[in-house]
């Protein structure tokens, strides 16, 4: 018998009530209405989010971890609500997740806690060319501090890793790896568990940037395997100010804490400071209880949709956009072909327009969508351009959001007089 391809996993409401629950997306810009499609700067953030930080302030504001009484004890238990709602999205112990502002101050922690007792003169780092800044300038000042040096492994002409060079590079002999989930900018969903599991083999610590992936890819660090998984939340449907560092909890209980303060510590002695278990270990001083809040809000709004119907909702939009820009002769796209190992992401490049200068036009019909080099200048180099346009999807992005692409698209061509 044939088989029967399955259908993609449906959403449980239409793209309509799901966007009603975003009120920025009825914004006007000028006369046209919003096309937001800068969704991996920042994706928006729905009513339920906003309302669970709401309520906190309104209702049970107070420091965490501090008190007895009521206002505390209640915010204290949303603050380890949320983390346990994170933990279990990602598939770890809740002892091994820790709050931070961000994925880049997440892989700061990890890079320089690890590092001052790990790395020396001589030492290696891999790195790969399609790396954020924030999974590459932590590593850089970490190795200049020891002495070490970044070992790069290219990307292919196709925007994926060039696996046999990767292969080399772990040959000799590196203490740390760090690769990225999702390309920001080529939309390449990298095969981690098998990179990971190749790097940890050949005794490398292993540090994967999951910003990109988590508002898309269901994240289970167990089976990634690597040692230290960061995202963030403003990509997550959360709000900003609020990112997570998953380290294994082996990992976490011998590493030195990364900032003093209070909430960190045990006990503190005129002789000696002795420091409190993880995750509190790496969390000094008050955290960011309602942008915690507010995560774990989101996280949950997420599961209420399924992130496989999100997935199949930003890659159905991918296969929408790709083919109507591809048939442009004077457009340029980045990245794999539609398929697995490709997200809802799109870069591309306009014959005798400047990026900067595209965006703008697009601004005038209403389209937002990012322009430059993603801060990803080693990438841009490797693609032989100075910089790139973006778009990118969430789920309550249309069709018809994309057609206003292409129309701008065609508005920037007719006003630059490269017509026909």
């Amino acid at each position: 018998m044939t088989a029967v391809p399955s259908s993609p996993p449906a959403l449980p409401r239409s793209i309509d009530l799901i966007r009603s629950e975003f009120p920025i997306l009825g914004r006007q810009i000028g006369d046209r209405p919003l096309s937001y499609l800068d969704n991996s700067a920042t994706a928006q953030t729905p009513n339920c989010v906003v309302d669970a930080m709401s309520d906190y302030y309104r209702t049970s504001n107070a420091n965490v971890h501090r008190g007895v009484h009521t206002l505390s004890e209640e915010a204290t238990g949303l603050y380890e609500g949320a983390r346990d709602i994170v933990a279990e999205f990602i598939g770890a112990d809740r002892r091994e997740v820790i709050f931070t502002r961000n994925a880049t101050e997440a892989v700061n922690v990890a890079a320089q806690a690890w590092c001052e007792s790990h790395l020396g003169p001589g030492d290696r780092i891999v790195l790969t060319e399609m790396e954020h800044h924030s999974n590459i300038v932590p590593w850089y000042l970490a190795a200049r501090r020891a002495g070490a040096t970044l070992d790069w492994v290219p990307v292919d002409d196709e925007g994926r890793i060039d696996r046999e060079a990767f292969t080399r590079a772990l040959g000799r002999g590196p203490k740390a790896v760090a690769v990225t989930h999702v390309s920001n900018v080529l939309g390449t969903l990298n095969p981690v568990g098998d990179l990971v599991a190749e790097a940890r083999s050949a005794g490398a610590m292993t540090l994967v940037d999951g910003a990109q992936a988590t508002p898309r890819v269901k994240v289970d660090v167990k089976e990634v395997g690597a040692d230290f998984y960061v995202f963030t939340g403003h990509k997550l449907y959360g709000p900003t100010g609020i990112g997570v560092l998953f380290g294994r909890r082996e990992v976490l209980d011998v590493l030195e804490p990364f900032e003093g303060g209070g909430s960190m510590i045990s006990k503190v002695g005129r002789e000696k400071i002795t420091f409190a278990r993880p995750p509190a270990k790496f969390e000094a001083g008050t955290p960011m209880i309602a942008e915690a809040v507010g995560l774990g809000r989101a996280v949950e709004w997420i599961n209420e949709l399924g992130l496989d119907a999100i997935a199949a909702r930003e890659r159905a939009l991918l296969d929408y956009a790709l083919p109507k820009l591809d048939e442009l002769p004077w457009i340029t796209t980045f990245g794999p072909a539609p398929g697995p190992d490709r997200e809802g992401i799109v870069s591309f490049e306009v014959e005798g327009i400047h990026p900067h200068d595209i965006s703008e036009i697009l601004d005038r019909h209403g389209v937002a969508v990012r322009a430059g080099h993603h801060c990803a200048q080693v990438l841009m180099e490797r693609l032989g351009v100075p910089a790139l346009t973006r778009a990118s999807f969430a789920v309550y992005n249309t069709e018809e959001e994309v057609d206003r692409l292409v129309e701008g698209l065609l508005d920037c061509r007719r006003i630059f007089g490269l017509e026909g």
